[in-house]
């Protein structure tokens, strides 16, 4: 059980925040989907109820013995990946889901978090001014593998959401010129082998697409054009909760999940993308300032670590879904449907709390 006196020192704030946003996108998803058979809305709660019964229970564990079972973790979460292409469902064309009677979750979305344990357990220990070329090829291969597991399934865009926790990883422990140039370099090799050989016609026309939506208005483009649609209709005010016509007549594709934040925009107009937004910033900017409160460097690495995972995906929907950058079916962490990518935002936030609650104890 969890020591008495730890429980003065959990923020409750951001406890306090990550349910505000978490009940914000509840509501959204009731008037998104509420026409829909499935009961999203309750599953949604239903998953907010568990993820808030794990985030404490996860509280329970010292953070640095979850870093020290880390390559555990992280074993099981890669052999999961594997387990998912040889048996798990096929959904809107990407076999990511494992189904258990009446559960089914996506082993990738919990794979971040053990990554995350990984890569603190890598550099916890390191005491030089830049990373060195070891630390450097390890954390690049233990990053490279569930990616490119993930990108067989094929799911690129929770694949690219891993390589953020790398790249910050490296720039926390000292990056220095040479070794950032060679990333690019090597990303750029990539790139060019990736669209040539890896990058499937539909991933292409999404790239595509970003440049000039209207040249598919009803294949490769409709997505963002009906997106746009939605938050330029809202106007200043909004059309009002559960009044939104593209939404409401189903016009606007993944409404519950990657494009929740276009029925805000529609619904509750500039107002409500404006006060959503402070919302989220309060909550990011809280996370931000737990950074400095570790009490290792274990702790730092995981704080800024699930700082960069949740903001790394909220402004990759928001971009997305106003047409910056292409479709890649990133949600909205604590506004889009989905358990297991709510149970990993809710778990992350524990490992912040975790570090947080212990910054005085050094035992």
């Amino acid at each position: 059980m969890i020591d008495r006196s730890l429980l003065r020192h959990i923020d409750w704030i951001l406890v306090g925040l990550l349910l505000l946003n978490s009940f914000i996108g509840a509501a959204f998803i009731y008037s998104s989907s509420h026409y829909l058979p499935g009961n999203y809305f309750l599953k949604q709660i239903l998953w907010i109820f568990i993820g808030s019964i794990a985030l404490f229970l996860f509280l329970t564990v010292d953070y640095k013995i979850l870093v020290s079972f880390s390559p555990y973790f992280y074993i099981i979460a890669v052999a999961t990946l594997g387990g998912v292409l040889l048996f798990g469902r096929l959904v809107a064309g990407a076999k990511s889901w494992l189904k258990f009677s009446f559960l089914q979750f996506q082993p990738s979305e919990l794979t971040k978090l053990a990554l995350i344990l990984l890569l603190a357990s890598v550099f916890s220990k390191f005491r030089r001014d830049y990373v060195s070329w070891k630390k450097g090829l390890l954390s690049g291969a233990v990053t490279a593998v569930p990616v490119f597991f993930v990108a067989l399934q094929p799911d690129l865009g929770t694949a690219l959401t891993y390589i953020p926790l790398f790249l910050a990883a490296l720039i926390l422990a000292g990056m220095n010129k040479k070794v950032f140039i060679y990333i690019m370099i090597a990303a750029l090799v990539l790139g060019v082998v990736g669209w040539n050989f890896a990058l499937k016609d539909y991933q292409k026309n999404r790239l595509t697409t970003l440049i000039s939506p209207s040249q598919d208005p009803l294949g490769s483009g409709y997505h963002i054009l009906q997106s746009k649609i939605a938050i330029g209709s809202g106007g200043f005010l909004g059309k009002g909760f559960r009044k939104g016509t593209q939404s409401q007549l189903r016009f606007l594709p993944a409404r519950h999940t990657d494009f929740i934040f276009s029925v805000i925009g529609e619904e509750f107009g500039f107002i409500g993308v404006v006060v959503a937004l402070m919302c989220y910033f309060m909550f990011l900017n809280r996370l931000f300032k737990s950074v400095g409160l570790a009490r290792d460097r274990a702790g730092v690495y995981i704080v800024f670590l699930v700082t960069v995972m949740i903001t790394f995906q909220f402004f990759i929907n928001v971009l997305m879904v106003i047409g910056i950058l292409p479709i890649t079916g990133t949600p909205l962490p604590m506004f889009s449907y989905g358990g297991s990518s709510l149970l990993t935002n809710y778990l992350g936030v524990s490992l912040v709390l975790n570090v947080k609650m212990r910054r005085f104890v050094f035992v």
